[in-house]
């Protein structure tokens, strides 16, 4: 033990401890000395009590040179007493390999660079005490602790925060802490001395280095530890790459899944299932027309979490979406093709290097984050980072300990939190300003509005208000951390996406606090465009605000480019199978066929599954080019999901969130084959949306551009029974459009409007086989396939066939 002598004077009292002090037990104060009276007032009894010496007298002894002084100041008997404690250690010779330590600063919260050294600073209320662990990757893989640095409560603690800074080497080296505390889960504390714990803040998470690889004795649960920055890391070099900046109005989002996209074999990437991997097939989406992609979550979670033997499939099951984080600062690591090569800062450059890459094909990059709970569940769930930190913090926990789980997931993060609503925000900042990520999608965003376990009016409100009766996990009207992100100056210039609903019944479609800066994933969209489309009765009026930006949902203050407007997503049947079954298949995932959604508006055409006859099929791939059109004529923002430009099938299954395999797979050889025409006309279509001024309006469509239409001009059909929706739409860069969708089992020939002098050119016919289903410039007998519909036209008609979808244009009419 270093030499280190402690001499407090505290108004009328001084304590002079020995070297030894921190062996001395409480009640040998008196009697070994430690106490002596005054020398005027004669008085014995100390004005520290038996706790606080504690805590000076387990101060660790390996600090350098330092004077700590506290002082009160009371009022008392005699007057106005001040006590003093002064804490002075000798500053020792450190070893080869030792760090420096010293009393470090309490922010900026996780492992910073700063001054030729690290500080570190992490929150914890309720720790009675903290150590900080440092281990070399060597040691990490042999789950060795390199150095223990133990915290000084009176000497590394500011407020609430524990922090320390060091210097020495730093190479190859992870941290993490221990914090003690109450193990009193009735009261919310889940401390273990024996945990090494996650730092919330960092910004590099290792744990195994290959995606799926099972630890030994079947370990699904490695140890994980934070890269330690360093002052000699090299500055990423973004070569002046800049925010894109598009109006949301123009944007069409395609919802990608980084392994997904380039794991199957026929992707023949040189880094399949990483970020190097999408960045060699980014030239599919530049042509696509995508010019945002919204990554499914890549923040840093464990694919083993229920891992186990699948006997349907004959394969294991993984955590194949992400949708359950570890970490959100760190990007997921074996999303890389690095791996913990150089302690994950080689997995950070990789991603860095997908958004750099993308932004330089014109296209955004939205993070699809998971802040409405994280992979440590409910009380039987494990304890890696804010469980062990501070669970009555982090998580909306019941006065009896128990978890909330509005998320369905076992816990929920207490966003509303003053705490956990910074980290969220910081958090946020961080992705948009180190990473340069363009806007974030949040995954059930409705709990961000739900009121946190401290929620009262003096919390929320600054003041009590009158009948508050403000309950844990209420819907806000004016949730603090909306507010917080929404007025952020450097938030609010980025896009932000909710999922306006949750597990526990709130569902805010329409609602969501938005402050003029959300927009929403329209799930009412999606549901009524799948009922209209196949032909559902009652719905065509609810398809055509779909097609106006839903102003029945927005017009309230909102915009179109409020609403996100999708038919599949992740989360469902792709579009392949909208049209292919009327049930879900769900036996593959092993549990009976009771996960997944019953309700999916689908309908198989005729015939159940892949194998059907050659009408089914054509109807199939109508309907197809059906959804597909109304999603990129409608007002609002469109959003494709993965492998929808081809017809990726999942054979049925609507829940694939635990198959590492095929099932969620983008399969480029089907792509490639000659019966993906369906791309060629996704394509095109995406082009002619951006290349029509009237399809990304910054407000809702009135009379003086749009004209609603029934069978004959200017007589729309409104009924209960109508299947036949038409419009047209005054466009300055196109003229005039003519859009119209059948979906009756019956064809029929309609009446286009009059226009003197010009005359009606087909475009688009979803009922034609390809190339002849979009009618390109270049294309091939194009005027002959124009003049089949000559004498229609001519006439001022044109013959609709059932379950089809039309556009046509206005041309000057040379003949007139």
């Amino acid at each position: 033990m270093f030499n280190t002598t402690l001499t407090i004077p505290m108004g009328c009292f001084t304590f002079t401890l020995p070297h030894n002090a921190a062996s001395v037990s409480p009640s040998l104060f008196q009697s070994q000395n430690l106490l002596h009276s005054h020398p005027q007032c004669g008085a014995l009894k100390p004005t520290l009590n038996k706790t606080e010496l504690l805590l000076l007298l387990s101060s660790p002894h390996h600090h350098h040179h330092s004077t700590i002084t506290k002082t009160k100041t009371f009022a008392s008997g005699n007057g106005i007493q001040t006590e003093t404690a002064v804490v002075v250690e000798e500053k020792p010779q450190l070893e080869e390999g030792s760090f420096q330590v010293s009393r470090g600063y309490p922010s900026p919260f996780g492992a910073t660079a700063r001054d030729g050294g690290v500080n570190f600073a992490i929150y914890s209320l309720n720790a009675l005490s903290a150590t900080l662990c440092l281990i070399t990757l060597s040691d990490f893989q042999n789950n060795v602790v390199t150095e223990y640095i133990p915290l000084d409560p009176l000497i590394n603690k500011t407020g609430d925060v524990w922090h320390v800074f060091l210097k020495g080497d730093f190479r190859d080296m992870l941290y993490g802490y221990k914090f003690d505390g109450k193990f009193s889960p009735r009261e919310g504390h889940y401390y273990d001395s024996a945990r090494i714990l996650l730092d919330p803040y960092a910004k590099a998470v290792i744990s195994r280095g290959e995606f799926g690889a099972v630890g030994p004795d079947h370990n699904c649960w490695p140890q994980m530890a934070g890269m330690v920055p360093s002052s000699d890391d090299d500055e990423y070099d973004w070569e002046g790459d800049l925010p894109l900046n598009y109006p949301q109005k123009d944007l069409i989002i395609y919802e990608m899944h980084v392994r997904g996209f380039t794991k199957h074999e026929s992707s023949k990437t040189k880094f399949p299932g990483t970020y190097l991997g999408v960045v060699e097939k980014l030239d599919h989406l530049k042509e696509l027309g995508v010019n945002c992609i919204e990554l499914m979550p890549c923040h840093e979670f464990n694919e083993l979490e229920y891992f186990g033997y699948n006997s349907v499939q004959g394969d294991y099951k993984v955590n194949f979406w992400g949708y359950s984080t570890v970490n959100f600062f760190s990007p997921m690591m074996r999303y890389s093709s690095a791996g913990i090569r150089n302690c994950g800062r080689d997995g950070v450059n990789e991603i860095k290097f997908l958004i750099k890459e993308a932004h330089r094909r014109g296209i955004e990059v939205i993070m699809d984050v998971v802040f409405n709970h994280t992979a440590e569940g409910n009380e039987n769930g494990p304890i890696i980072s804010f469980r062990g930190v501070d669970n009555s913090v982090y998580y909306m926990v019941a006065p009896k300990g128990e978890f909330y789980n509005y998320s369905g997931c076992g816990n929920t993060f207490n966003c509303n939190h003053p705490v956990v609503r910074q980290f969220i925000v910081d958090c946020l900042r961080y992705w948009a300003t180190e990473m340069h990520v363009d806007g974030f999608r949040f995954d059930l965003a409705s709990i961000m509005t739900r009121g946190s376990s401290l929620c009262d009016g003096v919390n929320v409100f600054g003041a009590p208000v009158e009948g508050d009766i403000l309950t844990i996990g209420t819907p806000l009207a004016s949730p603090p951390l909306i507010d917080l992100i929404s007025n952020d100056p450097i938030l609010r210039g980025v896009k932000l996406i909710a999922e306006a609903w949750d597990a526990g019944g709130l569902y805010q479609v329409g609602a969501f606090p938005h402050w003029g800066t959300w927009s929403e994933w329209n799930g009412k969209y999606r549901d009524t465009v799948r009922q209209f489309i196949k032909g559902t009765d009652g719905f065509a009026g609810a398809f055509a605000e779909c097609l106006c930006g839903s102003p029945n949902i927005y017009q309230g203050g909102g915009k179109p480019w409020n609403s996100i407007n999708f038919v599949c997503a992740h989360d469902g049947f792709t579009l392949a199978d909208l049209v292919t079954y009327n049930n879900k298949h769900n036996l593959s995932n092993g549990e009976n066929n009771n996960d997944g959604e019953n309700h999916n508006n689908s309908w198989n055409c005729g015939q159940e599954g892949e194998f059907a006859i050659i009408s089914v099929k054509k109807l199939r791939k109508r309907q197809m080019r059906n959804f597909f059109l109304s999603l990129m004529v409608s007002q609002g923002v469109p959003m494709i999901y993965m492998g929808d430009e081809y017809g990726h099938t999942k054979e049925g299954n609507n829940n694939t969130y635990c198959h590492d395999n095929y099932l969620n797979y983008f399969r480029w050889d089907k792509k490639e084959e000659s019966s993906s025409d369906f791309f060629r006309f996704c394509r095109l279509m995406t082009k002619f949306r951006q290349e029509c001024e009237s399809l990304g309006l910054d407000d809702f469509p009135t009379s003086d551009r749009l004209q609603w239409h029934g069978h004959f001009p200017g007589k729309p059909d409104w009924s209960e029974t109508s299947r036949f929706v038409a419009f047209t739409m005054v466009d300055s860069a196109k003229g005039e459009l003519y859009i119209a969708f059948n979906t009756s089992h019956l064809p029929f020939t309609i009446t286009l409007p009059e226009r003197p002098g010009y005359r009606w050119e087909p475009l688009v016919d979803t009922s034609k086989h390809a190339p002849y289903d979009f009618l390109t410039p270049d294309l091939p007998g194009r005027d002959i396939a124009i003049q089949q519909y000559a004498q229609f036209l001519d006439a001022n008609q044109y013959p609709m066939l059932s379950y089809s979808s039309i556009i046509l244009f206005c041309t000057p009419d040379e003949n007139a």
